[in-house]
């Protein structure tokens, strides 16, 4: 069951007087606050949804960099300027500060194994999160405080080995047997040890197939061993927030989109064009029909918000769910795993309807309109054009609508499918983010090393597992 936001309040007025300000807490890594570890990891896990969910452009632009949506009247984001609006700052601080070292006070104070695996799969959730955003990152000496404030950064191929060694150090400690963990503090299954463990498995299937490319061998026992102890089988295992209708619990969704009054996104024609192509049952929900069918504003161009289809109405309830994994994507990864060969269960086919089906069900959409989508010729896996990167890709990113982090993976990982060009500046979907400005003021001498490792920290500089683009095959030579 999932639990939901007034037991996050509860803690935290136990554990401090402002419930107001319960996004500060232990913000100061030197002189943390006396909090508990249940306020902690509550604290650290609503960060992370939050983040995750955001859609402000000054801390969150992943739905505009996979195509989802396009802006207005400030089109700066759309068109890939991270510097304006200091986003990859605000981010890089968000994961490391509000989460990661909320996540290490939190471990700092339990005995309980179960907690200590609840908080490490978190953990290492947040580490492929920043590793897939930037590369090379501080990783094993970072979190020490006045100990190392320059940290220096780790390789990013490296730092994925270790998160998988580090995911099945959580997994053999979960015990269903033992105490329930974190229960109360538990927004996401309020304590349900089994459940974490599956999202723990879930996890480890997503970094092992993201690597694929690069290290065939690791990812294919990774995964394989991640489905036998047991991945999700349906979307009641869904890693999910369930948020409340006041703040400050609400969706941050509802915070850009309907409190703060402004008009700022319009679907983008890329998403919308793929849809409207093939007559896809999701639109209804996606989008609204405030034109006459459904029209994406040009991506990157300055649009008229009463000209464009408008963003759905769920996206505007303040209760709508934040998500962190699903059923859908991991169907999609056990798509892909078939067809490496991998010893999964199943065929890549059965996988991609199973994916299909799953996100048609968990928003809104009748299983007879499911089942015509799936049987149009352009869908169904045995007639649908191209490989089947492009397959999987394309019904994957169509998937993973309103998770515009994971969209982006999506799209950098199977190059697929086709993006557009942004309006104005004609730049290509980027890479990745670029190092926080400050980086290169206060940590100088680590950031241009990491710069010279990785090739240059540009937007086009790939991550080490997108290798399939052309520009990711330099990556692989600095091993």
């Amino acid at each position: 069951m999932k639990k939901y936001l007034f037991l996050f309040t509860s803690v935290l007025l136990i554990s401090c007087a402002d419930d107001d300000k319960y996004e500060d807490i232990n913000r100061d890594p030197n002189n943390p606050t006396e909090v508990s570890a249940d306020a902690l990891f509550t604290s650290a896990t609503k960060s992370l949804f939050d983040q995750m969910e955001s859609t402000n452009v000054n801390t969150n632009v992943f739905r505009l960099f996979a195509q989802y949506w396009t802006e207005t009247t400030y089109v700066d984001e759309s068109n890939y300027d991270l510097v304006t609006r200091n986003i990859a700052a605000n981010h890089w601080t968000e994961m490391y500060t509000n989460v990661l070292y909320d996540l290490k006070d939190a471990k700092s104070l339990v005995e309980s194994d179960n907690k200590k695996a609840m908080i490490e799969v978190l953990e290492v959730y947040t580490w492929q999160q920043l590793v897939d955003t930037y590369g090379d990152i501080p990783y094993s000496a970072a979190l020490l405080g006045a100990e190392d404030p320059t940290p220096a950064y780790d390789d990013d191929a490296v730092i994925y080995a270790d998160l998988l060694v580090r995911i099945d150090a959580a997994i053999n400690m979960f015990d269903a047997s033992g105490d329930a963990g974190f229960t109360s503090a538990d927004v996401v299954y309020g304590g349900n040890v089994a459940q974490w463990e599956k999202f723990a498995n879930a996890l480890k299937l997503k970094i092992a197939m993201r690597m694929a490319d690069v290290n065939n061998t690791a990812a294919q026992q990774a995964a394989q061993q991640a489905v036998t102890a047991g991945v999700f089988t349906s979307n009641s295992d869904n890693a999910i927030i369930q948020y409340e209708g006041s703040t400050p619990n609400t969706n941050p969704l509802w915070v850009d989109l309907v409190q703060s009054g402004r008009s700022d996104f319009v679907a983008a024609n890329t998403v919308v064009d793929y849809m409207n192509t093939l007559s896809d049952p999701r639109r209804p929900i996606f989008f609204d029909d405030n034109v006459s069918g459904y029209i994406g504003g040009p991506y990157g161009e300055n649009n008229s918000f009463s000209q464009y289809s408008h963003i759905g109405d769920v996206m505007h309830d303040p209760t709508f769910r934040g998500v962190l994994l699903d059923f859908a994507e991991v169907e999609f990864l056990l798509a892909e795993a078939a067809e490496r060969g991998y010893s999964v269960g199943g065929t890549a086919e059965s996988h991609y309807n199973t994916a299909i089906n799953a996100s048609m069900a968990d928003w809104g959409v009748s299983g007879v309109d499911a089942a015509s989508y799936l049987a149009n010729p352009s869908v169904a896996y045995a007639t649908a054009s191209g490989t089947w990167r492009q397959k999987i890709g394309l019904q994957f990113w169509l998937a993973m609508y309103n998770r515009g982090f994971e969209g982006w993976c999506v799209y950098r990982k199977y190059d697929a499918p086709v993006m557009n060009t942004a309006a104005i500046s004609l730049l290509p979907v980027p890479k990745r983010y670029t190092y926080p400005l400050r980086e290169q003021t206060l940590n100088g001498t680590n950031f241009a090393a990491a710069a010279a490792a990785i090739g240059g920290d540009e937007l086009e500089t790939p991550i080490f597992w997108d290798v399939n683009n052309g520009g990711g095959a330099g990556r692989i030579g600095r091993r």
